[in-house]
């Protein structure tokens, strides 16, 4: 028997909006770790909570004895965003809601567990669930890494897939090679000396090198970078002064770069602080600059996606593939596919028609609930392939 997903469909929506309802921040997402142990369990297979605290692995041994493990990834954490959506399933956590899809990943993986379940017997190998907290730039991929979710048994292959409201229904992406950007964030202070606003010549201005700072930095891409390749580095936060007649001691400034090669990351990364301590040197300021990792890019395996590629071919006829998309966006996915060979799959969930095309992160995201059913016959249909 096939398993479909458009039987299953209620349930899938059901659980996507009690999630959507009650929002939980990463590591944080104590009840709905509890809703997915309790549905593994009930379905029989074996379940690990506490996994980076609030993960929850589960393991669906198939009948048919030893084979690969396939590692299926669901993040599960909302955002800190107060929800506008006006929708019946809102947010019932006041400045919390599932702006992302999340909640959508999590309903496609319990739904994905039961059609699995169902031909348990067919298979050859393990199916190994993993829920995961604190995707939002928390480090919950690498938490769980730690906690050993990549042990007892190792995994064969990874997949994890994204509804994506950049696209239509029906839009599928599927890319060899990098995919998603790494991601860096970085925090800088301008020190200069305070002083009275009337009376600059005494101070040493940090607001007028952060300006100097802010416009060289732009130059950074556009002069450094070959147009051929990519690279994005942003200033998101600019913090100073408390008063309109006080020149203030520091400014901070606060942002993102975003890459897909590590030549380019080194190059830009380079230039970054090259640009910020020459400029302060020559205005008389001092920099301190820190610069984190947030993420790697998410780099697709070629084999794994020209499977996946085949197995929406055979397993869902019309749709639409995209095989060279990108986007400098970044997911902690990407420590799981340093790891493992795998395939991020981004799903269509948009539908302008309906009003369903707020981008992630809005306060008025939502997405087309029926995307769900293809990337439940995606992901099903992607193992039982590998393990039949």
């Amino acid at each position: 028997m096939k398993p479909d997903a458009q039987r299953l469909f209620q349930f899938a929506q059901d659980v996507r909006r009690e999630l959507h309802r009650h929002p939980e921040l990463g590591f944080q997402e104590i009840r709905t770790a509890g809703i997915i142990a309790g549905e593994l369990s009930w379905l029989g297979i074996e379940v690990q909570t506490g996994v980076a605290k609030t993960g929850v692995v589960g393991l669906l041994d198939g009948g048919k004895g030893n084979g690969p493990v396939v590692l299926l990834r669901f993040d599960m954490d909302a955002l800190p965003i107060q929800e506008e959506t006006g929708v019946s399933y809102a947010s019932e956590i006041p400045g919390i809601m599932h702006a992302c899809g999340h909640d959508g990943h999590v309903a496609i993986g319990l739904t994905v567990a039961r059609m699995l379940s169902e031909i348990r017997q067919e298979l050859r190998g393990v199916v190994k669930f993993v829920f995961q907290p604190a995707e939002e730039g928390l480090g919950g991929a690498e938490a769980m890494i730690r906690d050993g979710v990549l042990e007892n048994p190792r995994p064969d292959v990874a997949l994890a897939i994204h509804l994506w409201n950049e696209k239509p229904v029906g839009w599928y992406g599927v890319t060899e090679g990098p995919l998603m950007a790494g991601a860096d964030l970085f925090k800088v202070r301008i020190l200069g000396k305070g002083g009275h606003g009337a009376l600059p010549h005494q101070a040493i201005d940090p607001i007028a090198t952060s300006a100097s700072i802010i416009q060289a930095l732009q130059t950074i891409v556009s002069r450094n970078v070959s147009p051929l390749n990519a690279a994005v580095l942003s200033i998101t936060r600019v913090r100073a002064g408390e008063a309109y007649n006080i020149i203030p001691q520091e400014v901070e400034l606060g942002g993102t770069i975003r890459t897909f090669d590590p030549e380019v990351r080194k190059l830009v990364l380079t230039r970054f602080e090259e640009t910020i301590r020459n400029i302060s040197t020559g205005m008389q300021c001092r920099a301190e600059v820190e610069v984190t990792e947030l993420t790697p890019p998410v780099v697709n395996h070629p084999e794994v996606a020209n499977r996946v590629k085949a197995s929406i071919e055979n397993n869902l006829p019309g749709s639409r593939i995209e095989p060279d998309c990108r986007t400098m966006v970044s997911e902690d996915m990407a420590f799981i596919l340093r790891e493992v060979p795998g395939c991020y799959i981004l799903v269509g969930s948009a539908n302008p028609d309906a009003g369903l095309s707020y981008s992630h992160h809005h306060p008025k995201f939502d997405f087309d609930e029926s995307a769900m059913v293809g990337a439940c016959e995606l992901m099903t249909g992607v193992v039982r392939e590998w393990l039949g």
